[in-house]
């Protein structure tokens, strides 16, 4: 069976043809974007698995551009969503230890104290969108529907107090703290 050639029928012993034909040579084109050989084994059988499957849909002119194509296409989607999944456990970890260490070695009710006088500092109707949403726990959409303003203007809004609180901790009271009131402000 010609690779060059059209196919249009894929019975049992052709297609034990095309994989004991193609299946080596593809994971050793895959190898090329990984070493990991369980992953290209993988890719390849789920290559034929979806060729087998779908035999009676499927009419392939090229089979071997076919085969390289889907293999190649299936692997970047697998380094993918691998490294997705690495970078977001990653993430996840730091995000864990952070929390565990800044709640070692700060005292909560002290960051009450100095969020609250912050918070009193911000201009009128800024504070009254930022008590409702870390307080009152209202999505931006309910504040906005609450003060009849736009959503655009409680997003602005939100980040303005943000902005001013970072300020004023990080003036009055230095980096360290500031890190530890930004984690708890944004969890409140």
């Amino acid at each position: 069976m010609s690779s060059q050639r059209s196919i249009s029928v894929i019975d049992v012993s052709s297609f034990r043809v095309i994989y004991e034909l193609y299946f080596d040579p593809v994971c050793e084109f895959l190898s090329f974007y990984t070493r990991d050989a369980a992953a290209i084994e993988d890719v390849v059988q789920d290559i034929f698995i979806n060729l087998w499957e779908n035999r009676d849909y499927v009419e392939i002119r090229y089979l071997k551009t076919y085969l390289y194509n889907a293999a190649r296409n299936r692997m970047l989607n697998y380094l993918r969503n691998t490294e997705n999944h690495t970078l977001s456990l990653a993430e996840w970890v730091r995000e864990k230890e952070a929390a565990e260490a800044g709640a070692d070695c700060y005292d909560l009710e002290e960051f009450s104290i100095i969020l609250g006088k912050a918070v009193d500092l911000l201009p009128e109707r800024c504070k009254e969108i930022f008590i409702l949403n870390k307080e009152k726990k209202l999505t931006y959409q309910q504040i906005a529907d609450y003060c009849h303003i736009s959503v655009k203007t409680v997003e602005t809004q939100m980040s303005i107090a943000l902005k001013r609180i970072r300020a004023y901790i990080t003036s009055n009271y230095g980096t360290a703290i500031q890190i530890g009131l930004c984690c708890l402000c944004l969890s409140l």
